[in-house]
């Protein structure tokens, strides 16, 4: 979608950290957190149609996907991960924002949700359920265990790390062909996310993630710290055809009592794990929809 405003290149810090991000419109701010394994350009139709319905939208480079962005003390915890997006939203102001998240993005979204409420005006996750339900209950799921072998495997230092690199990243290109199988992206597109995991460091930052997700300390969590309350007012967009997350996990492990301020859940119809790639006019129909109501709601 062709859009009146520029894109622009910003840059935000949280201690030695330097995050890079891409932005356009002006308006409410509407952040955008990105996957696995993906980009801040995953965003790249949501951008100019948030700013066309008059917002400021910006998509956040995460934690590892940048060298200026590799931790010292090599911490991808999602605790750490949202220390950097609430440090990102009060270097924008004191207004709160609108949070998108896609795949990883969504499991850190819920929990600056949980951690920050005040920071946050609307929360709209897509390709993945509550983070904490999904950890204690949906790799108890046998559909869903067997879409989630990838997490064990990438718990495997340095075999995996080598394999998910070899071939020019073929590893990579076979994920998002079982993830989105009805779906071929534009030129250029995986190459770009390579581009990204080539970076030194990157890669081995990426796979952290689910290392960090699969320690000790999760795998122990109580069902009190598992069923977090989100609450911010949530829309949780799933793909049909998501060969990542099953959509009738996600559907299963969105419980209402964990959304105080409620959750809409939308299924996208032949749509798999990227569907905000896939299927964008939906897609932005969807949140531009929903975050004219949730403005609307708050004035």
């Amino acid at each position: 979608m062709a859009s009146r405003f520029e894109l622009e290149r910003l840059s935000f810090e949280h201690g030695p950290l330097t995050f890079s991000a891409q932005a356009m419109g002006e308006g409410p701010t509407v952040l955008c957190l990105h996957g696995f394994p993906d980009n801040a350009s995953t965003f790249r139709h949501q951008l100019p149609a948030l700013a066309n319905a008059g917002y400021r939208a910006i998509s956040l480079t995460l934690r590892g996907y940048e060298a200026a962005s590799i931790p010292p003390d090599q911490d991808y915890s999602v605790e750490a991960i949202v220390t950097d997006i609430v440090a990102v939203i009060d270097a924008l102001g004191h207004n709160p924002v609108h949070l998108i998240g896609h795949d990883w993005g969504a499991a850190v979204a819920y929990r600056v949700s949980a951690s920050a409420p005040d920071r946050l005006k609307s929360l709209t996750t897509l390709a993945v359920p509550h983070a904490g339900r999904f950890a204690r209950d949906g790799l108890r799921i046998g559909k869903q265990l067997r879409l989630s072998w990838y997490m064990g495997f990438f718990n495997v230092p340095w075999i995996s790390d080598w394999v998910v690199g070899r071939n020019h990243f073929a590893f990579i290109r076979s994920l998002w062909a079982a993830w989105s199988p009805d779906w071929q992206p534009e030129p250029g597109v995986l190459d770009e996310v390579i581009d990204t995991l080539s970076q030194a460091g990157v890669k081995s930052a990426a796979l952290q993630y689910y290392r960090a997700a699969l320690s000790l300390k999760a795998l122990t969590m109580s069902q009190e710290e598992a069923y977090y309350r989100v609450p911010t007012p949530t829309l949780a967009l799933s793909g049909e055809r998501d060969g990542c997350i099953d959509s009738a996990v996600f559907e299963r492990l969105t419980v209402a009592q964990d959304f105080p301020r409620g959750v809409l859940f939308h299924r996208v119809m032949g749509a798999g794990h990227f569907l905000h790639q896939e299927c964008p006019n939906e897609v932005n129909r969807l949140i531009i929809d929903w975050l004219a109501r949730q403005d609307g709601s708050s004035a």
